[in-house]
C-alpha cells in the first residue's frame, strides 16, 4: 500500500491470474482490497474452513472434527455499500441461485466422504428473501444426495452449539458472512486462529491462506 498506493497492485494482477494455485500472506485492514478482491476476481466461491483438535493443543472442546464450506463471492461482501446521506449508511446484500446451488453441491459432495451430514445455517426467520433463498436452494439440491442427511439451525443458535457441543457437526454450509464469523469461532473453540487453514476453491483455481490476520504474524 505505501509503495504503490494500492494494496493489490494492478501490475501484479496477470501473474496471479495466470497461476493455477495460489498461496496469500496474512493482511491486516486492507484485507477487503485484497482477499475479497482475488476471491470475487477469479470465482473461487467455496471457502472451505476445516477445523479439528491437534495433538498437544490445548483446546475448548475435544473430539472436534468439522468443515465449514461458506459461500465466497456474495453476500455483503460484495461490497456495495455507500452513504445515503450523512446520517445514514447503506449496504446491499446479494444472494443468487446460482451461487446457492454451486456451494451446496461442494458442501454435499464433501459430507458423502465424511460423515454423511450437513447442517444449513442461516437467519430466514428475519431475512426471509435472501436467506430464505439459500436455504430452499440448498434443501433442493440435498434431494440429489440420498445418502446425506440435511438440517438447518439459525445462526445464533449454531453459534452457540459451535462452543456448546461442537463435536455435534461435521459440515456446515452457510453464506460468506456467517461463514466468515463461524470458522473464526470454530479455530478459536479447537485451539487457535493462528493453526487455522482456509482454501478458497474455484473451478479452475484455487488460494490457501491463513485465516488470522497481520497481527498474528
Amino acid at each position: 500500500m505505501r509503495k504503490y498506493g494500492e494494496a493489490l497492485p494492478g501490475r501484479y494482477w496477470r501473474v496471479i491470474e495466470g497461476s493455477d494455485a495460489i498461496l496469500k500472506g496474512p493482511v491486516g485492514e486492507s484485507a477487503g482490497e485484497v482477499v475479497v478482491k482475488l476471491r470475487r476476481g477469479l470465482d473461487l466461491y467455496a471457502n472451505i474452513r476445516p477445523a479439528r483438535n491437534y495433538p498437544g493443543v490445548k483446546a475448548v472442546r475435544d473430539g472436534v472434527d468439522l468443515v465449514i464450506v461458506r459461500e465466497n463471492t456474495e453476500d455483503v461482501y460484495v461490497r456495495a455499500e455507500y452513504m445515503l446521506n450523512s446520517d445514514t449508511a447503506i449496504a446491499l446484500r446479494v444472494i443468487t441461485r446460482r451461487a446457492s446451488e454451486r456451494i451446496a453441491r461442494v458442501a454435499l459432495n464433501m459430507a458423502r466422504s465424511r460423515r454423511g451430514r450437513v447442517t444449513i445455517v442461516h437467519k430466514a426467520n428475519v431475512l426471509t428473501v435472501s436467506d430464505g433463498l439459500f436455504r430452499d436452494v440448498v434443501k433442493a439440491v440435498a434431494r440429489e444426495y440420498p445418502g446425506v442427511t440435511v438440517n438447518e439451525m439459525y445462526i445464533d443458535a449454531a453459534v452457540m452449539d459451535l462452543v456448546r457441543r461442537p463435536q455435534e457437526f461435521d459440515v456446515i454450509v452457510t453464506t460468506n458472512l456467517y461463514g466468515d464469523i463461524l470458522s473464526d469461532l470454530a479455530a478459536y473453540v479447537t485451539g487457535s486462529i493462528g493453526l487455522a487453514p482456509s482454501a478458497n476453491m474455484g473451478d479452475e483455481k484455487a488460494l490457501f491462506e491463513p485465516i488470522h490476520g497481520a497481527a498474528l504474524t
